[in-house]
Parts: C-alpha cells; structure tokens; sequence
C-alpha cells in the first residue's frame, strides 16, 4: 500500500502524508558527495570490492562508538554487530533465523507493517496486544504467555517486537517503567524482545529514555536500527546487534540473501562517521521536524475543531501522527481523499489482522509547512464528502 502510495506524491499538486520518507534537504550532500569521490580514487580496492558479509569494518567501529553515545551500551565487540541491507532486511533476516511456521510472535496493533511483512514471509502467527498511551497493555502480553504456557506451547513463542521510540505507525513511546516490566515477562517466560528504534535519535522533546536492551542486556534482546532517518535512506544500511551466537546465524542467512551490502555505500557511511559529528550533524533535521509536527497538529485543531471525538498522538519525537476519526472506516475514506489530491496511510495497513479501522498514519516530514496545512484542509473537506456520502451526521 505504502509503495502504490508513494507513486501519487509524484502526482501534480498532490499532497502526500503517506510514507515516512525524510526530507531530502536534511540529507548532507555536499558531505557525501566529497567523501564519496575520495573513498573511491583513494579505497577503491575495498569501495568496489565484494566485502564480508558481516559488515564494514571501519563502519561497526563507528556503530560500536554510537552505541555507547547513544544509548549507554559498552562492552560488546565487532561479533555483536551485523550490517543489513537497511532494517528492513535485518527483519526479514531475525525472521529468517527464528521463526519456523507457525511460531508466535507477540506485535502491538497497531504495528509496523514492515516487520509484520517480514514475519508473515514466516508463516508466523500473531499474538496481538493493544497500544496504551505509554506503550503496549502488558496485562495482555503476559495473558498471551500465561496462556501459551498452559497449553504447553510457550516454547513457539519466539520474540516480543516493539518499535521503542515514536512507534511507527502511532508516534508512541515506550514508557521506562513499561520497559522495565517488558523485559520482566520475557526473563519470567524465557522468551526474546527484538526491540526496533529507527528514530530515537530523532527527539525533539523530553528526555532520552534508556533503550530495552540496557535493562535486558544481549542475552534477552536483539537491537535493530538504521542509518535511513539519521543521514540518508539511499545509502540503505541497517544494523543488528546482538548475542553472537544469533548475529553468526544471520551472517549465515545474509550469505543465502545477497552474500554481503555494499562496500562503498557502507565505507561511505563509515568515514561521514569518522569525518562529522552525525549528532551535532542532525539537530537542524530534528528542528525541522518538530516544527513540521506542530504545524500538522495546529492545522489539525483548526480544521477539525467541530468534530467531535476525533483523536491524534503528539509524539515527542520521529516522522508520524496516529489520527482517529471515530465511525469512520479510513480505507473508504481513502476514495474521497484521493479525490482532493491528499494521501494518507489508513490504519487497516498497520493492523496484525484485515480488519477495518477508523484510524490513519500521517507523516509530516517530507511535505512542506505550506503543503502540510493544505494537505490537512483538504483531507478536512475528504471528511465532509464522506460524510455526507454516508449519510452521516458530522459530529
């Protein structure tokens, strides 16, 4: 849904809330540009080679020195770290080495649809929890265990997932004491947490919260992260750390997938990390950003100040707005939408199960501040059509 998306943000005068795509002004161009011309005349034997399939040298120092400034994390070695052809390839791959059919995965609803994808490749099944506003309902994720349990079936329990940070699609974070209590469960019932944080770096207000795998440790959770949203999706390097014993296993599926990612867009990475301070290099993105947020939010209180009920997350962080528009079924209001020119991506897309939903993801990093609040005025005039197509009474 998000790829057939993407094609109408091309579309003349169309406003895309659609996918999370960053805004190519926050890209460091001119950086890149320079190092790509040196690590080519002056590397070219490891920039146009085959690399090893375990990664970029130079570039997992750098993620291990991330590691530590980022999140706390010290102490682990090069074998904790794989380089991924962007994360999504290090879901397909955590799936890949994990998951047989018909093993159980416990996700969030809503959750990101990019993970179930990877996980339904498995023939996985769905345990699903609700998204409180500080998190997943722990009362059901345990519910899930207890009853797994019972049934003598807890060992197809495989994984938790969880976006920690400014979950993709709702914006929501995880709470610390939330995440506390998660890694509880999974130490009571012996199972692991693959924690997914694409844009905790991504802040712009509050604290930094502590990241599961610092209360977990390696031996409970598996970290996964990307440099997509941070410096450039086209460089299209994720990142998997974890226990060795688990990063050996994906090295070994990674092999069957692609052999190894490419050597000069991850030594390209390796040396803007070496060069710039990528999170000095980032604030004026997440300024950006938080402003793009507030202007998505005051259009969203101007436009729909006469509708009752309705409900969006202010997230303190990442690319994304979760917005309920009570009895309404946003895949049929997606036609009316299309009709004025803006795009959404309706909730149904972000569900474990095809079920209807009468929520939308709406990203407001790529849109300008102009096309932002025209985008929210026409989606509010889509609204109306639906309405009154419906027959219903706008409340």
């Amino acid at each position: 849904m998000i790829r057939e998306l993407l094609k109408y943000a091309n579309m003349p005068g169309a406003v895309s809330f659609g996918g999370g795509t960053p805004d190519p002004e926050t890209f460091p161009r001119h950086q890149l540009a320079e190092l790509a011309r040196e690590i080519i005349e002056n590397e070219y034997r490891y920039t146009l080679q085959y690399a090893t399939t375990e990664g970029d040298p130079e570039l997992i120092k750098q993620v291990l020195i991330l590691l530590k400034r980022v999140y706390g994390l010290d102490g682990f070695s090069p074998e904790n770290v794989l380089i991924t052809v962007g994360s999504q390839q290090a879901l397909e791959l955590v799936g890949k080495v994990l998951l047989d059919p018909g093993d159980c995965v416990i996700v969030g609803d809503p959750e990101y649809l990019g993970a179930l994808s990877a996980f339904r490749m498995r023939d996985a099944r769905f345990l699903v929890v609700k998204f409180e506003k500080d998190g997943p309902d722990l009362n059901q994720v345990e519910a899930h265990l207890k009853r797994m349990q019972k049934e003598n079936q807890l060992h197809r329990v495989k994984f938790i997932y969880i976006v920690s940070n400014f979950q993709n699609p709702s914006g929501i974070t995880t709470s610390v004491e939330k995440r506390k209590a998660l890694v509880e469960l999974a130490e009571k019932y012996d199972v692991l947490i693959v924690e997914d944080d694409p844009y905790g770096v991504l802040r712009f207000r509050g604290e930094h919260i502590p990241p599961i795998m610092s209360f977990g440790g390696i031996d409970r959770v598996i970290l996964l992260n990307t440099f997509s949203k941070i410096l450039c999706p086209g460089l299209r390097i994720g990142i998997v750390v974890a226990d060795k014993q688990i990063i050996r296993k994906l090295v070994l599926a990674k092999q069957g997938t692609d052999l190894c990612s490419p050597s000069l867009t991850m030594r390209l990475a390796a040396r803007y990390l070496e060069r710039y301070d990528i999170l000095e290099q980032i604030k004026p993105a997440i300024e950006l950003y938080r402003k793009k947020k507030e202007t998505m939010i005051e259009a969203l209180r101007e436009e729909f100040s006469d509708v009752a009920d309705i409900d969006w997350t202010d997230p303190d962080g990442g690319l994304f707005i979760w917005t309920t528009l009570p009895d309404v079924d946003t895949m049929e209001l997606f036609k009316f939408a299309e009709q004025r020119k803006v795009f959404y991506i309706p909730g149904e897309a972000f569900k474990p199960y095809e079920e209807p939903s009468s929520s939308m993801r709406m990203s407001f990093c790529l849109p300008t501040f102009e096309q932002i609040r025209e985008g929210v005025h026409r989606l509010k005039l889509a609204y109306m059509d639906y309405v009154e197509a419906k027959g219903l009474k706008c409340r």
